[in-house]
């Protein structure tokens, strides 16, 4: 068995300490830009266009149904409540479910900038049953959104999968995850 005297112990404790002291300054780096990437950003909103066919082979929708998850898809992303949805050309009517409609969304997200907003970045994530008015059968308009979720909202850290199969559904069919420059609650 190996004994150490307290000189021993000093010099394996200061070596350790030289060895060590990069990887604190880096650790300590990090979490000072982590924290100022966290912090509250100057923004301001700027209006997006959204336009994209909707053509569903396994879920279908009605007009309405369509605009609806089309909203709230927005509104998870951050968009500002007052957005215009509009689902028209259901190809078997307004209120029957069709595989076929056109999409047009106006609305404002929120973009960094000299503005008077302030954004805050939030964690979102999309897949079946996250958040809670999401289906497993979403993977069609999840896949059809993609540039619209991608470009008209500001993001940071973008997971986007998508998996569908025509006339399946799989619960693990599809997901995004991102940070996305939201307003804070009391700017809206």
């Amino acid at each position: 068995m190996t004994t150490f005297n307290g000189s021993a112990m000093q010099l394996a404790a200061s070596r350790l300490a030289v060895l060590l002291a990069p990887l604190t300054l880096f650790m300590l780096a990090g979490t000072a830009t982590a924290a100022a990437a966290d912090a509250p950003a100057s923004a301001q909103w700027r209006e997006q266009t959204l336009k994209f066919t909707y053509d569903g082979i396994t879920t279908l929708y009605t007009c309405d149904g369509l605009e609806d998850k089309v909203r709230a898809i927005l509104l998870e992303f951050g968009a500002r409540k007052d957005l215009k949805v509009r689902a028209t050309g259901c190809d078997r009517g307004m209120n029957l479910p069709s595989h076929f409609a056109w999409v047009e969304a106006r609305y404002n997200a929120l973009v960094p900038g000299e503005g008077t907003i302030k954004g805050q970045w939030s964690a979102v994530e999309i897949a079946p049953n996250r958040p809670f008015f999401m289906g497993a059968g979403e993977c069609e308009l999840i896949e059809q959104m993609r540039d619209a979720l991608s470009k008209g909202f500001t993001l940071r850290n973008m997971q986007y999968r998508t998996s569908c199969t025509p006339h399946q559904i799989s619960v693990g069919g599809f997901a995004v995850t991102a940070e996305v420059l939201k307003a804070d609650s009391h700017a809206e």
